[in-house]
């Protein structure tokens, strides 16, 4: 499969590396595909990694990722043409996280919209679904707990995109994804993202996760 990364930060490449590494070819989209950092990642990567444009990137995914700064979303979105999402199956990893007056950060959207409900708004025929939001970076691919597997939350409008994004949180060593609704829950899952990075904070450790225990 042909994935499409938009957004060349620690999000963005880890879970570029992580569908590299399970056979995928992955174009990495940024600004400036030319920057150091980027042409690092694709030398790291081997020959199913390349780097391009936010346009070239969403031309080039049968899979999309949006995984950019809140505050880059729109204008990210813009330079890659909402035409080029159309019938995609986009993975929103976004949270509208506030760092104006420092951190931790707040949030910028809530109680009537959602990250992720306005990524769907700016891509009216994608099929958006949250997920990869409620966790870092360190532990989006291949998590590991000593009391196992955490789980990972998805928010859609598309039951088939959530199977298919269901199939991609399998594939990275979860243990599927809950399916948390339609793309309105996204109000909920970027909250409780929220949860973990004031944890993040408090501890300075990346190195916890949520699990939805069950009777």
């Amino acid at each position: 499969m042909k994935v499409g990364v938009l957004g060349s930060g620690i999000v963005g490449q880890t879970l570029g590396a992580g569908f590299v590494a399970r056979g995928h070819d992955v174009k990495l989209g940024t600004r400036d595909p030319g920057q150091d950092k980027v042409k690092a990642w694709v030398q790291k990567n081997g020959a199913k990694a390349s780097a391009g444009t936010f346009e070239e990137t969403a031309k080039f995914g049968e899979l999309l990722v949006l995984s950019t700064l809140w505050d880059g979303t729109q204008h990210a979105i813009e330079l890659a043409k909402p035409e080029n999402f159309a019938g995609k199956v986009v993975i929103d990893t976004t949270n509208a996280l506030d760092f104006s007056k420092g951190a931790p950060p707040k949030l910028a959207l809530g109680w009537s919209t959602s990250a992720g409900e306005e990524v769907q708004r700016m891509l009216p025929k994608a099929r958006v679904v949250k997920c990869f939001n409620t966790v870092g970076n360190a532990h989006m691919v291949s998590p590991k707990f000593p009391g196992g597997p955490p789980d990972m939350f998805i928010a859609g409008n598309d039951a088939e995109a959530k199977k298919k994004v269901a199939q991609v949180c399998t594939d990275f060593g979860w243990p599927g994804a809950i399916d948390s609704g339609g793309i309105e829950s996204s109000r909920y899952l970027e909250p409780l993202a929220m949860v973990w990075i004031l944890e993040y904070f408090r501890t300075g450790s990346p190195n916890h996760a949520f699990k939805m225990l069950r009777k």
